[in-house]
């Protein structure tokens, strides 16, 4: 049933795409050179709301009641945007990208911002590539009562000449957090609807690891700028030395593109400075600084890889990586990028598959125990997705999402 969805879902994109390609009215540029933030803005989408409603029934079918809630709430047209918009990286100055979805009804309304999980190529980005099935769904939402924002995060999209610092917690942070802004900025001069200070936030597996890190950022240092009202994070490497420890205690991990990518990052940003070699076998360690240029998908660098981690580790690596200070680097750098509990104020939903081989579940079990002895059970809540892998995880985990957001903002949720 779910991979009907997903197929009925790429069909409507294959239309959209091509009705889009021969008919370019809908289209319009703008630039906002006196903005802080934005950068400039390109319509590339607008949906009716009849057409939301006709797709979510036909999703639903009487097969997936989950998305009955969602369907309930559609009222309003959407138009879609490519914003570009000004951030940090290593104390330069970069211009970043992402999708603004904003409702046609007059009225002001909260942003639902979703961090996208792992992604290898730049044609996949969301402002590169809109109508993926994923961010078409997300896209809908916002006729839900919505702005949705989904950041393309450095690395893709307007920053495609530079690597993608996966899992980096300041640049993550940093991209997010300063396309809420252009995202106001967008809203307020370019756009006749109101934006709400109320922010949702959302995200799977990488997304759900930034979608945590960003809510304890916005409640640290940015409360007065945002009232956060609800944060769900699916499925997200959340501790990665325990995740790290977790793949060297297995014979087999069927995704090492993963793994390659967080070294790939990490050495692009210097944090680690154990020499390569000492980390991965021959020919890996000459492959994992390479194989990540943003043309090639996670299978094709797989298929380059080995799921094999006797093969794919150094032994001593494996056998001493806890205890050697040749490897305290990595340790640091794993460290420092993860995130641990803390007394949260924000309503928070932490979901996971129970069955997921790519990120294992009890990362965010760990997580959850840590958040009840910091006494805030009554604000974290962790919702078991029953049989779900790490891939049927992702359709099950944003309706629930969603359906919580919505629950929250019309006064019914936690």
């Amino acid at each position: 049933m779910k991979a009907r969805i997903l197929y009925y879902l790429f069909a409507i994109s294959l239309i959209i795409s091509t009705f889009n390609s021969c008919d370019f009215s809908n289209t319009e540029e703008g630039e906002g050179p006196e903005e802080e933030y934005l950068v400039s803005y390109e319509k590339v989408n607008e949906y009716l709301p009849d057409f939301i409603t006709a797709l979510f029934n036909q999703l639903s079918a009487g097969n997936y009641p989950e998305l009955d809630p969602i369907i309930d709430k559609v009222q309003h047209g959407v138009t879609v945007y490519k914003i570009s918009y000004n951030t940090t990286f290593n104390n330069e100055n970069k211009i970043a990208s992402g999708l603004v979805c904003v409702p046609t009804t007059l009225g002001e309304f909260p942003v639902l911002s979703y961090q996208n999980g792992t992604n290898t190529q730049h044609s996949k980005a969301p402002s590169v590539n809109p109508t993926n099935e994923l961010f078409l769904m997300l896209e809908f939402v916002t006729s839900t009562g919505f702005i949705v924002t989904i950041p393309d995060y450095l690395g893709f999209g307007t920053s495609a000449n530079m690597f993608h610092p996966y899992l980096d917690r300041v640049s993550t942070v940093q991209t997010v957090i300063d396309m809420q802004h252009a995202t106001r900025e967008l809203v307020e001069n370019y756009t006749e609807i109101d934006m709400s200070k109320d922010l949702y936030i959302a995200g799977y597996s990488q997304g759900g690891w930034a979608t945590l890190q960003v809510q304890k950022e916005i409640e640290t240092n940015n409360s007065t700028s945002f009232n956060l009202k609800a944060s769900s994070c699916g499925a997200g490497p959340y501790d990665l030395n325990y995740i790290n420890n977790y793949v060297l205690g297995l014979e087999e991990y069927p995704m090492p593109y993963f793994l390659g990518y967080i070294f790939n990052s990490y050495y692009n940003l210097e944090l680690i400075t154990t020499a390569i070699d000492d980390v991965f076998m021959d020919p890996y360690d000459s492959r994992i600084l390479s194989l990540y240029d943003g043309t090639k998908s996670g299978d094709e660098i797989n298929n380059e890889l080995t799921t094999k981690i006797p093969m794919l580790f150094t032994e001593d690596y494996i056998t001493n990586y806890s205890t050697d200070s040749k490897y305290s680097s990595i340790k640091l750098a794993l460290e420092d990028n993860s995130i641990d509990a803390w007394a949260t104020t924000t309503p928070t939903m932490l979901l996971h598959g129970t069955v997921d081989t790519f990120v294992p579940p009890m990362v965010t079990n760990k997580i959850y125990q840590n958040f009840l002895l910091e006494g805030v059970g009554n604000t974290v809540t962790m919702i078991p997705l029953q049989g779900e892998d790490h891939q049927s995880g992702i359709l099950k985990a944003g309706v629930a999402q969603i359906s919580w957001f919505l629950s929250i903002k019309d006064g019914a949720g936690m």
